[in-house]
């Protein structure tokens, strides 16, 4: 495995941990929308702090102009998706919550790869890609077995 794939993995991890955080915060604070918002606003900061000290050339406001409205829109995805974790993991558990969740990224995954939706590089869907989706599944619904 090379630096890119234990990133990956370390940041599955962190969404692990991060998910069974916050939905215990919005249990504890009655409220998984109010969870998500405490979450994406010290995501927020947390980034902005990285970007001031990372960043040496803001992008011009024709590149700003340049991009397509419904870019500007993925944060609503993230919302939905951050608000339905911390809802579903208290009713579910995290493992099988978190067990779905990966189902429905690596499904739209194969789908975005398959036709290069958004500029991305083309990732035919294939046989073997079939069959793991095939023995995922199987996964699941073992993982998820009562």
């Amino acid at each position: 495995m090379n630096y890119f794939s234990w990133l990956a993995l370390l940041a599955g991890a962190a969404i692990g941990i991060q998910a069974g955080m916050n939905a215990q915060l919005g249990v504890l604070l009655k409220s998984p929308l109010l969870s998500a918002a405490v979450t994406f606003i010290v995501a927020c900061c947390c980034v902005l702090i990285v970007v001031a000290i990372t960043t040496r050339q803001l992008p011009s406001l024709t590149s700003v102009q340049s991009v397509p409205l419904h870019l500007w829109f993925s944060g609503a995805i993230s919302a939905f998706g951050v608000a339905s974790f911390y809802f579903l993991i208290p009713r579910m558990g995290v493992g099988p919550m978190m067990s779905f969740a990966l189902t429905g990224q690596l499904l739209v995954a194969m789908l975005v790869s398959h036709f290069g939706w958004f500029d991305l590089p083309i990732k035919p869907i294939s046989f073997s890609k079939c069959m793991g989706v095939l023995a995922m599944v199987a996964g699941i619904v073992l993982i998820n077995r009562a």
